[in-house]
């Protein structure tokens, strides 16, 4: 068995497409390994489906390294953070508490977004306030909000405590109290008379740039050191603040780039990779053995039990699978293990049909002949003779039956009938349908899962072609 195996694998790597493919197979598995133990098994539902987790995350940009092709410089995304205060400053009303964060800004735009966010937040006394304010490299001081902890409840006592499962998070960018500041930083400093509704979603480009004297109501990115002051003013020596953070939205990100809620769409790529891998594998393992089994049985035992499972079998056979799927998602619910079964139970007949035929030749060989005289029985003769004749065959049947696997549940989750609590290529392609990012030019979103599918299947016909001297001897002779 040992010695078959090693030249089943001597014969597939000789073939550049057998390297290839098991090549690629190798880097599938690696990149499934570290995706499962640089992600909770929860991933999907967790973080995926959890916006929050992506709240301070950009929107629908670009990977980072499209920049390259690019001749303006592009934002990166920053995210500043810190637990403990920079200084304490002792005043005649308590203590304050900064926190300062330096930015190099060498961008020639102006951030997508940019927000604060604080989070356990603990006082025994008065509510502490926190502001924010920016200097920015012209030496200008720009306050850009304001906020009072609330105060303690009806019947709350003290310590008092806020923002301890969910963060507070302000929107910088879309906030009318910050589009009012900067108005009027706008109007002291310029003298350049702007309404607030006017900034609307626009204030980073003030934040970050100074007004353009050659377009009326544009502005010019200013690049140079800026300084984020985040100042807690408190009362009581014991108030604290967990963590304090500032972020720079950028106009890309990361290695694939977000998507509308800003998730992270290398993340969920990486973590499909496992998940193709399961599908793959388990539907085309089970439905080999199943239909192999049946086959071998059906061909050598024949009479009525050979009949019973033919009958059967071309019964399966002939009833289309992507109805049946659509209609058990329906019915059963859009869970992944209900599409592996269904792929399963609807795969194994075309193997066990093929199988029998190939029985049918090989039970009238004088080795099976042989067998049958020296007393073996039915179980023996179709474990030990029978089997191993039909193996090579059964391996490369299993392999090229792994990618449509893979393809029939990409396209269930293209369709929508998906398992949404686990992302994969064919929900990201689906959800990047279903938001229009084909038609606005977003094809980070779209491309990348396509690529992915493709690749995986092909990955899986290279070996299935490298198997083919395993298959046929005849070809062993012919190329060499």
């Amino acid at each position: 068995m040992r010695g078959g195996l090693r030249n089943t694998l001597k014969e597939l790597l000789s073939s550049t497409t057998g390297k290839t493919g098991v090549a690629f197979f190798l880097i599938m598995v690696v990149v499934s390994l570290y995706a499962l133990i640089a992600n909770p098994l929860d991933f999907g539902t967790r973080l995926w489906n959890n916006p929050s987790v992506w709240a301070d995350n950009p929107k629908s940009v670009p990977p980072s390294w499209t920049g390259i092709f690019r001749g303006s410089k592009r934002v990166d995304h920053t995210v500043f953070e810190a637990s403990e205060p920079g200084s304490v400053r002792k005043t005649a009303r308590g203590i304050e508490r900064v926190y300062t964060f330096d930015l190099d800004y060498t961008f020639d735009e102006a951030p997508t977004f940019t927000s604060f966010s604080l989070q356990n937040v603990t006082y025994h006394g008065s509510p502490p306030t926190v502001s924010v304010s920016l200097v920015r490299p012209d030496g200008k001081s720009l306050s850009l909000y304001r906020l009072v902890v609330p105060a303690p409840r009806a019947g709350e006592t003290s310590p008092v405590q806020r923002y301890q499962q969910t963060p507070f998070r302000v929107f910088l960018t879309g906030d009318s109290s910050v589009a009012g500041d900067v108005a009027q930083f706008l109007q002291d400093e310029f003298q350049a008379s702007v309404s607030p509704t006017d900034l609307a979603g626009r204030v980073d480009r003030v934040i970050f740039g100074t007004p353009d004297a050659q377009a009326s109501g544009g502005f010019q990115p200013l690049k140079g050191e800026y300084q984020i002051v985040v100042v807690a003013r408190f009362q009581d020596p014991r108030d604290s603040i967990g963590a304090v953070k500032f972020v720079v939205g950028g106009s890309q990100f990361g290695l694939m780039g977000t998507d509308s809620i800003g998730r992270d769409l290398a993340r969920g790529l990486i973590f499909g990779f496992p998940v193709a891998l399961a599908i793959g594998l388990i539907t085309s393992i089970v439905a080999t053995i199943v239909g192999t089994a049946l086959g071998i049985i059906s061909g050598y035992t024949g009479g009525k039990t050979d009949i019973a499972i033919q009958r059967f079998s071309d019964v399966l056979s002939n009833i289309p699978l992507l109805p049946i799927l659509l209609f058990l998602a329906f019915i059963l619910g859009q869970k992944l293990w209900i599409v592996i079964a269904i792929l399963i139970v609807f795969g194994w007949p075309g193997m066990t049909i093929v199988i029998r035929s190939m029985v049918l030749q090989v039970r009238s060989g004088q080795l099976v002949e042989a067998s049958m005289s020296l007393g073996a029985s039915r179980w023996r003769i179709m474990l030990r003779h029978i089997f191993p004749q039909m193996a090579p065959f059964v391996f490369a049947q299993m392999i090229f039956f792994t990618p449509a696997a893979i393809l029939a549940e990409a396209g269930l989750s293209f369709l929508g009938l998906g398992d949404p609590s686990i992302p994969t290529w064919g929900q990201i392609l689906d959800q990047g349908f279903r938001t229009g990012a084909v038609y606005v030019g977003y094809w980070w979103w779209v491309l990348p899962p396509g690529i992915l599918i493709v690749l995986t299947a092909l990955t899986f016909v290279l070996i299935a072609l490298g198997m083919e001297r395993v298959v046929d001897p005849r070809l062993r002779a012919v190329r060499q």
